[in-house]
């Protein structure tokens, strides 16, 4: 993918590859990626929370791996690609984790859900078996107010334990 710049005034041309298709945004430089996603490429799934990287609610997948899309700038995001919760029912790791958080009741409001599924696929990206300490760790960027996290970390260490069975 070719990542073009073009200034015009103070907005700037950012071509982005989200969820599979080359998009394009016309933004000011100073604009955060979470805000770029939801509000021009109407990607809802990264929630904003607090914005200052605290939450967790904005994680998405970039380039693989678990970023706080809250704490980057849009423009940063050139020539990479960004995988939100949206399209993870495309993605093998990501439909089977969806479906565990459904099944082990691993969510309830939702909303810290679109950045779990984005931490936890993240980690089942680059650790085979996971223990019930790492799923923890590579979660503890993200805050949830309703579940009390044991059923988050049971439904990740099962999506783990089917992936290692399944090699």
């Amino acid at each position: 993918m070719s990542a073009e710049i073009h200034s015009a005034g103070d907005a700037v041309e950012i071509a982005l590859r989200v969820d599979g298709l080359e998009r394009s945004v016309r933004a000011e430089p100073r604009t955060l990626l979470i805000h770029a996603l939801r509000n021009m490429l109407d990607k809802t799934a990264p929630h904003i929370g607090c914005e200052s990287g605290r939450c967790g609610a904005c994680t998405i997948a970039l380039d693989g791996a678990p970023v706080k899309s809250c704490m980057l700038l849009a423009i940063q995001a050139q020539n990479t690609t960004i995988m939100t919760a949206q399209s993870f029912a495309d993605d093998d790791i990501g439909a089977r984790l969806q479906s565990a958080f459904k099944s082990h009741h691993a969510l309830q409001c939702g909303f810290c859900t679109p950045g779990m599924l984005a931490a936890a696929r993240g980690l089942l990206l680059e650790t085979v078996l996971p223990t019930e300490q790492d799923v923890r760790d590579a979660l503890r960027g993200n805050l949830c107010r309703c579940t009390g996290y044991q059923p988050i970390v049971e439904a990740v260490l099962v999506v783990a334990a089917d992936l290692a069975d399944a090699e």
